[in-house]
This record gives C-alpha cells, structure tokens and sequence, in this order.
C-alpha cells in the first residue's frame, strides 16, 4: 500500500498528469474507412500543429501517414466539417484545412499532393466515388461574396483533370442542408439525407433516392418525409436493399426501406425496436454507426445510459446479439477483411481501433492499432500510469427541480500520493458539454484527470437536451435553453453537496461553446457556484442571431422560439444582459479566428465584469477556431484554468 501525503490545498498536489501530457494523449482517432483491404482513418495531433493526418493500416500489417505535413484533413462545410476524404484505385482524395480545396495524392509514387479544385468559394465534404463514371461525389457548400452560403451534391470528374480548368458541377440542389449521399453497389441509384431550416437534422430530415447515369442525377423523390422524424446514415446493403436509422419510436433504430404500391411509396420496416440509440446527431457529415456483413447480418453500435455498446442484427430474425468488449465508449464501425473494425476507448485507455474475426466471435477481439501519442519520441501518458491512477467515472441518475431524472458521470478525486485533508470535501467541477444536443462519455479523458488527479471532483453532466437518451429526452430542452439545462446543472451540484461529496464553498461550473452559455446562465441566474470557466461560449443571444453562421442560424428557433417574434426571451436569458447578478469570479478562453461563437461574445461580457470590479481573466487566441487544437495553446489554458481557481480558492481564504 502507497503511503499518502496530505496538502491543505486541492489543486496544488503534484500530479503525474500535466497539461503538456494532456496534448501528447492518444490522439482522437475517427472515420475508418476500407478500400481494396485496406483499413483508413483520422488521427488527430495537437503536438503536430493541431494537424488531422489520414493514415492507412495495410493488408501486410504495416501502418504509415498518407499526407505530409503542412497537409491537414480537415473540412469547413457547416463548419463542423466531417469526413472528407476518399480511396479510388491508387489515389487519395482529401480536404486540405488551409484552403478547403480537394487534392488528390498518389499512393504509389509518395509524390506531393496536387489540387483538383481551384475554386475558393466551395467547401467539400463527404466524399465517395461513382466507380461506373470516374467521378467524385460530394457535399458541396458554395460561399457567394457574403451571401449566405448554398448547399448542394456536387461531381468532380476524374477523367484527366487538369486543376487549372477543373469544375465542380452541381448534381442536387433546392435544399437548405444535404449529408450522406451514397451509392447503391452497381453506382446506379443515389440516396441521400437532406433538411430545410429552421429544422437541425435532429429534429426533422428526409430520406432521397434518385437514379444515376454517366454520372448525371435524375429523377429525385422522397422516399421518407415525415414530420417530428429525425433519419441519419442511409446504407445500402449488398442485395441492393436501402436501410435508414430513424427516431420515429423515440429512439434511433436501424430500419429497412419497403415499396409499396408498386414503387409509388415506401414505408419503414423497424429490425429492432430497443431503447437505445444507434447512432449520435448529425453534427459532423459522414459517421458510420452500421455496416453489413453480408445481406442478412449487420454490425452496428448502440448507446444505452451513457455507455455504447457493439452487437451483431439479424435482418431476418430481427435478433440483436451484443457482442462483449472491454470498451464502453464506441464508434466508426466498418467491415475490413474478414473482420469489424471500430474505434473503441474506456475510461482506463484512450481510442484504438479494434478488430473482431467475424468467424470467431467473441474470441477473434484484437487490438489492430493503438497510436503511440505524441510522435516516436514521445512517451505516451498510459505508459506510466497504471489503472490505478485514474479516477473511474461513475454513472448517476439524479432529480431535477422539476423531478426529472438527469443522468451524468461522476469522477472522484484519485492521487495515489495524496487524498483529501481530513474533515474537508474537495472542490467540485460541474461539466457542460457543447450541443447542447451533445453528449458526455466514459473514454478515457486527460483534461478530466488533469482535475481528479489535483484533487478535485467531476460530474460530466447530461443535462436534458443531451443526445444519447431518445427524442424526448433530447426535446425536452426545447424552448427551455438557458432554463432547464440552468437548472439540471445547478441541481447536480446541490445532489453532490447534499450527498457530501463536494464543498459548497469551492464549486465550480466549467463547459464549451452551448455549454460555455450555461456557464454563464448558471453563474448569473444562480447562486449555486463559487467559479466558472467559459471556453468559446455565448453571452449574447439576439447577437448570435445576427452573427453566425448558416447551419445554426435557425438553431435558437427551437431552443428559445423564433427570432425577432420571441426577442424579448432571448433577451431575458442573456447573461450581458444581467451582469449585475453575477458576483463570482469567471475565466473566459477565446480563439479569434472564430466563426460558430464570434470572439465578442467573451468581450462583451468581460468589458461588464471590468465595471463591476469582478476578478476574471480573459485569454484569446489569434490562431484558434471555434474548439482549440494545437498543444501550446491547450496546455497554456489548462495551466490558466488552474491557477486561476487556485487564486479564487485563496481569496476565499482570506476573505
């Protein structure tokens, strides 16, 4: 058994987990794809100037990088981008960050890659190949002299381009949104989600079909158009039946397309009818949930209560078997030789990619890849530290002021060189994550042991409105943002303070983006919380009507009401505009480049903060976006976080 020390002082323990081990974490892997038995994905490097690089596990076993740097995968349609890139024979079609443009790049002769498109007003993302007409296929968004941006599905021909005279031609329009447009095995017949505002996809979408021939799109209907019904990842199976996960019974199901009469309609067929989701919202294009074994055998993934779990359904018997892994936390599944493959972590290890032998499961689980963060020469941070070092989360259910039941993970504070003073409860972190349709998980998260290993206590909260608990759990928010998720957050500190889990003296509420509003809401609307740290978040509603971007223009219609018929609720529920019920402390991280929470939104409130002679702090950065990715400046708001509670925690002290 370690002895323990003890220090008067939570957040001033020696901590195995600095900030600089926080970016130097196994990076963020996403979007495998397989091409030709190769299995593709995303690794995502805060080390490396915050670079996206494509990497390819090949079928001799071998694993290298297919972009050089400064490359950067990375694309920029709704802002939150997706997959965007694509395999076809012996070539690599990518987004490249800087310029948004597709480039193509030479598997073969390790070549430097050239642009296919020379056109800086469009965006791409989603990329797939119409292997019949050698043409790429894509999301396309078109940014006109400031206009507001036009989306569409749009073809690049791969017939002999020549990136001087290459042209994007436009193969859908009429919608406001499109995602997913996928081919069906002969490249015959297209199908694609698309959604008008001021719906987001998770509120109401409709399933496409069109036909396709010498690359050319005709005859689009809607197959699935329904009011209140949410669909995402259409996927064809290999007998050429269409399948669609839909919310139509409250919870994200797999279902299957029918005609009926004659091709003149189509219906759903439910494959299972479970509460539990299967898959998350439409925020970034392209995620997989599903994929088929063969016609009569799907490998999907669910989520029930916080934890995803993998499993195999039968599209006949409609039986649901789950198949049994060390990991909670899963996504981006696909079949690769023989095999399924995902990206799996838990709260011991960060993401990998798993294989499982689709003839011997369960046994065939194997770990096909685990990136060794931080480059070669780097140590990664899982090597030092044993499981004993992290704090496990805990799943709790608890009452909102309404009675509701809100559910969220709780980590408690673990050192093993230290523990709390005796008589003393430690600091407590509420977690507002972004969304608010978003959703907190178990993965293993080194800014949250960052806090439990310093001797606070976390509750990552799911506040209604979270996603991951079906449709009404998610609506529930509706009309009600800056009020129930206000009081969801307030109520799980007063569950922990009453349960004596942590002081009432030293809680904090920290979150991002819509999280970082209900920072500010809670901080000015409450009196529940001594602190709070706001990264990119919203002070001002009727502002960000004015002044964002295209995708979540109409977004605050359903969360608050319609703009400018319900101003003066948006005004009532801006914290700028109630300042002077705030009396406690705030840190506010900003990137100025910007474009989902304009960088005023912090100023306004500080330039408040500074006449009523409030303690914050402000932080900015110029080469920053909306979510921070390179290492120096996570580490340099880590570090700031830190000892900014550490100052609040001591002028309590001596107060």
């Amino acid at each position: 058994m370690r002895n323990v020390s003890v220090q008067k002082t939570c957040g001033s323990w020696s901590s195995p987990i600095s900030a600089e081990m926080v970016t130097l974490s196994s990076p963020n892997l996403y979007f495998l794809k397989v091409q030709n038995n190769n299995l593709y994905w995303v690794e995502s490097r805060p080390w490396d100037n915050g670079r996206n690089v494509i990497m390819c596990r090949q079928k001799d076993g071998t694993t290298r990088d297919l972009i050089p740097a400064p490359f950067s995968h990375l694309s920029k349609v709704h802002e939150y981008g997706g997959c965007a890139y694509a395999v076809h024979s012996n070539f690599l079609y990518f987004v490249n960050a800087s310029d948004q443009r597709i480039y193509q790049s030479n598997l073969c002769s390790g070549e430097r890659p050239l642009p296919i498109t020379n056109d800086d007003s469009w965006r791409y993302v989603d990329l797939i190949i119409n292997h019949n007409a050698n043409q790429l296929i894509a999301v396309g968004e078109w940014h006109n002299d400031g206009k507001k941006p036009e989306n569409h599905i749009v073809g690049i021909d791969l017939n002999g381009f020549n990136p001087t005279f290459s042209k994007t031609v436009v193969l859908v329009s009429g919608s406001d949104f499109f995602a997913y447009p996928r081919l069906n095995y002969n490249c015959d017949e297209l199908c694609w989600i698309q959604w008008q505002h001021p719906n987001m996809p998770w509120d109401q979408s409709e399933l496409m079909l069109a036909n396709v021939t010498n690359g050319k799109v005709t005859n689009a209907r809607k197959i699935i158009s329904n009011p209140n019904e949410s669909l995402m990842q259409p996927h064809w199976a290999h007998n050429g039946d269409l399948y669609v996960i839909s919310d139509r019974s409250d919870w994200w199901n797999i279902y299957q397309t029918e005609i009926i009469n004659f091709g003149e309609k189509y219906s759903l067929r439910p494959l299972v009818k479970l509460d539990a989701e299967f898959c998350a919202p439409l925020w970034q294009v392209g995620a997989t949930y599903f994929d088929f074994i063969d016609a009569n055998t799907i490998a999907c993934l669910f989520t029930q209560s916080g934890h995803w779990h993998l499993a195999l359904l039968d599209t006949i018997s409609k039986e649901i078997k789950e198949i049994k892994t060390e990991f909670d936390n899963l996504h981006s599944i696909c079949v690769h030789d023989g095999r399924l493959a995902c990206i799996a972590s838990n709260s011991s290890c960060g993401p990998r990619i798993l294989t499982i032998q689709i003839k011997n499961i369960p046994e065939g689980i194997s770990e096909l890849y685990i990136p060794s963060g931080g480059g070669e020469q780097a140590a990664t941070p899982t090597k030092p530290l044993a499981s004993e070092d992290f704090s496990k989360p805990n799943s709790i259910w608890f009452e909102s002021i309404d009675k509701a039941l809100i559910h969220g993970f709780l980590y408690p504070p673990l050192n093993v060189k230290y523990g709390i003073p005796k008589d003393t409860l430690p600091p407590g972190i509420i977690i507002c994550h972004g969304g608010p349709t978003g959703a907190t998980n178990t993965s293993l998260n080194l800014k949250i042991q960052f806090w439990t290993s310093r001797g606070f206590s976390v509750f990552d909260i799911n506040y209604r409105g979270s996603s991951g608990f079906g449709r009404k759990y998610r609506q529930s928010l509706s009309g009600a943002w800056g009020i129930t998720d206000v009081h969801d957050a307030q109520f799980a500190a007063l569950h922990l303070i009453k349960s004596g889990l942590i002081n009432s003296n030293q809680c904090i509420i920290r979150g991002s983006s819509a999280g970082g509003f209900t920072v500010l809401a809670a901080l000015t609307f409450t009196d529940t919380f001594n602190a709070g740290a706001c990264y990119y978040g919203i002070s001002d509603l009727v502002a960000l009507t004015k002044d964002t971007h295209k995708f979540e223009s109409h977004y605050l219609d359903n969360l608050i009401g319609p703009y400018p018929l319900e101003c003066e609720k948006y005004i009532k529920r801006s914290p700028i505009n109630y300042v002077n019920q705030l009396d406690c402390p705030v840190v506010f991280f900003q990137g100025l480049q910007d474009k989902v929470v304009p960088p005023d939104q912090a100023q306004k409130m500080v330039k408040a903060l500074e006449k009523k002679n409030i303690f914050y702090k402000h932080i900015e950065y110029n080469d920053e976006g909306h979510g921070f990715r390179k290492a120096a400046n996570i580490i340099h708001a880590l570090e700031t976080e830190l000892s900014f509670y550490l100052q609040v925690f001591d002028q309590q002290t001596h107060t």
